[in-house]
């Protein structure tokens, strides 16, 4: 296993027979890490996320949402200094969709991880990244870059609000607009 990079998909993955923490704690185990240490190491997570008290529940007994922080606390767990995220928050609901995009915001801010984040959803990109990077189609290609100079720490609930966030999102549309009509 490579601990430099971790990956967290659109589905959680999480395996069916294991509890959460025994999910959570699961690429420590593969390293040999100690279950003292894994189950210290997997509480932590997991408290900071929201789950406490679910430590013992199995996928099925938790939301999406929920399954979800369980996915991402699943790769922050070793550390790695780069994480791929293929739209982690596209199959959620819209108020579940805010509350772990605030939560990312906030887990990034402490790991000083670099993220790579994938999503559909424009405003999104503006919201979490430090620069959003336009891809066109057949082939795939950079079609623009747009830095996002938006102070942190970024308030997600009224971030739409700020004249910066506009701005970018407007750019970046014009230049999806653009891009779509030259295809």
């Amino acid at each position: 296993m490579d601990r430099r990079i971790g990956y967290v998909t659109q589905s959680h993955n999480l395996f069916p027979w294991r509890t959460l923490k025994d999910n959570v704690s699961f690429p420590l185990e593969i390293t040999g890490i100690a279950k003292a240490e894994r189950n210290e190491r997997a509480e932590y997570w997991i408290n900071r996320v929201g789950l406490r008290g679910f430590e013992n529940s199995y996928p099925h007994e938790l939301s999406g949402g929920m399954r979800q922080r369980g996915n991402i606390v699943r790769t922050l767990i070793y550390g790695p200094s780069v994480i791929l995220m293929d739209e982690p928050f596209g199959p959620l609901d819209a108020q579940t969709r805010i509350t772990l995009q605030e939560l990312l915001l906030e887990l990034w801010a402490q790991t000083k991880s670099t993220v790579v984040f994938i999503t559909h959803d424009l405003a999104e990109a503006v919201a979490l990244g430090d620069r959003v990077i336009l891809m066109g189609a057949n082939p795939g290609r950079i079609i623009n870059v747009e830095p996002v100079e938006i102070a942190r720490p970024r308030d997600i609930h009224h971030l739409h609000d700020n004249s910066e966030f506009r701005a970018v999102y407007d750019k970046v549309w014009n230049a999806l607009k653009v891009a779509s009509v030259a295809a």
